[in-house]
């Protein structure tokens, strides 16, 4: 039987979806499960790793039968993660405990331990990175110090990549190139793990993953495997990436200057270079692109279109019940919402750091703001505020790029909010440079198919695989005199954020949310 299909999964951080794909980029069929986080304290954020990889399985399974191609059919499948998770294991890789998510932020003592062994110019200039509580090495530190019983059983330390990779069938745990930099102790410009901060913090090379780069063929799916997810016994499985690294691929930017811009519950950048880049201010980070031998640099927000969904449901219950009866999408109302209101929301700003501040600004104690209320604003205002907030934050992180010096070639624009063409124009005009969709917005599962068919010799290269795979939809032009009313909007915006740092204010909210 002829091998011409291939799959790409994505596990995200509120589900999983699967994707069959032929060659030429089409999708066949597709899956999808939900699961939750759960939240012990303020800032602490677990996941039941056993529902995530149980929901991949079934989103396998649905995929496959909305297809009705036959499982034989498969030439490989490969992952796209949600990065940084952690996942302690015993010796006999079994979990010793719930996984801790990337958006959790408890480490922030073990953060000032790091600063205080490995100073920030230092730990900058190993890992392009600054060091953060969404990092994995101080929630490693942190369950040495604080569930010390759980530590000394630990014999590895891996992530949703490496897990799902031997819940598929693969003999060892295996870790992509582009997810080795989240564990806090990878060197991405030498491709392999700093030997100086695995002994300042006394972290055992047999803790961690082997690295491999993306693509590469490390198993087969075994039989347990296959009859949980209806894959054939033995099909190819690959190496895939991070979820971001991984719609990189899906959007196609893979060459030098191609950036993609991700909203999706968290909200993303990353623009592909192929020279190594170090950012001395810390604003952006650089990690290995899924094209083994170039890089990324990156910008993250722990939350962006996920803030959308609170608007959603706790401001516009009256929109909500009206699309539940009449069978309008919630969206399409929000949409025109927005769109009755002029460019900057009638004055308002908001800054949307429901989950603290990612790039460029890297503050924990960041919260959610809301600034310039009169009597003339009504929800339509907020809509606008709320949707101009996310997307100025993403235009934050774009700046740090531009002013890196790093031209941008060409921007394609990602996940759930690319359906409203309100907001795919706002976004030209925020960023003030012509943004494309993609005919799939789901780039991730895509880019995790393209990868897999790198990896078992349907491409050339990942490069090949996505030029193939990859097609844009639409074109968005800046208005220029939109742009300019962004502008004014964008240092109110650094303005406001700055003063709040800078006063205190972050931090004295901080401490009196965590007292209560």
């Amino acid at each position: 039987m002829k091998q011409d299909i291939l799959i790409g999964v994505d596990l995200g951080t509120t589900g999983s979806k699967a994707g069959i794909f032929s060659t030429e980029g089409k999708m066949l069929g597709s899956g999808y499960y939900e699961y939750f986080c759960t939240y012990p304290k303020p800032g602490w954020v677990d996941q039941d790793v056993g529902l995530v990889v149980d929901s991949a399985m079934n989103a396998i399974r649905d995929a496959l039968d909305e297809s009705g191609i036959d499982a034989g059919r498969i030439a490989g499948v490969s992952f796209s993660t949600q990065r940084c998770c952690t996942i302690f294991l015993d010796e006999h890789n079994q979990l010793i405990r719930p996984m801790i998510s990337w958006m959790d932020n408890r480490p922030i003592e073990e953060v000032k331990e790091i600063d205080r062994k490995v100073p920030f110019e230092k730990y900058l200039k190993i890992t392009g990175f600054p060091n953060n509580t969404t990092w994995m090495l101080p929630k490693m530190l942190w369950l040495k110090k604080n569930e010390s019983e759980s530590w000394k059983k630990t014999r590895k330390v891996v992530q949703l990549q490496d897990y799902i990779l031997a819940a598929m069938g693969v003999d060892d745990y295996f870790c992509d190139v582009s997810d080795a930099r989240y564990y806090g102790l990878w060197d991405p410009y030498a491709f392999e793990w700093s030997e100086e901060l695995l002994d300042a913090f006394d972290i055992d090379h047999d803790l961690l993953p082997e690295i491999k780069p993306s693509g590469t063929l490390v198993g087969k799916v075994s039989s347990e495997a296959a009859a949980r997810c209806g894959l054939k016994e033995g099909t190819p499985v690959c190496v895939g990436a991070g979820d971001q690294n991984s719609a990189s691929v899906g959007a196609g930017a893979v060459y030098p200057g191609y950036m993609f811009v991700s909203l999706g519950t968290a909200g993303a950048t990353g623009i592909c270079l192929d020279h190594e880049y170090r950012d001395k201010t810390g604003r952006t980070f650089v990690t290995n692109h899924p094209c083994y031998g170039d890089w990324m640099l990156e910008g993250y927000q722990p939350a962006a279109a996920g803030v959308f969904r609170w608007f959603r449901d706790e401001v516009t219950r009256l929109e909500n019940a009206y699309a539940e009866s009449s069978g309008e999408n919630i969206y399409n109302i929000l949409s025109d919402m927005v769109a009755s209101v002029p460019a900057g929301a009638k004055g308002l700003v908001f800054i949307p750091h429901y989950a603290t501040a990612g790039t460029p600004r890297f503050n924990p104690e960041a919260r959610g703001v809301l600034v310039g209320m009169t009597f003339a604003h009504d929800r339509n205002c907020l809509a606008r505020a709320y949707m101009e907030g996310i997307t100025m934050d993403m235009n934050d992180m774009i700046h740090s790029i531009r002013d890196s010096g790093n031209e941008i070639k060409s921007i394609r624009i990602l996940g759930g909010p690319t359906n409203s063409k309100v907001w795919n124009q706002m976004q030209a005009d925020m960023y003030g440079l012509e943004v494309d969709t993609l005919e799939l917005a789901d780039a991730a599962v895509l880019g995790a198919a393209i990868i897999a068919g790198a990896g078992v010799g349907v491409f050339k290269s990942i490069q090949e695989g996505a030029d193939k795979m990859v097609r844009l939809k639409d074109r968005y032009i800046p208005d220029r005199e939109i742009s300019a009313v962004y502008e004014k909007q964008y240092k109110l915006y650094c303005q406001l954020y700055e003063s709040l740092e800078k006063g205190g204010v972050y931090t004295s909210l901080a401490e009196f949310q965590n007292s209560l």
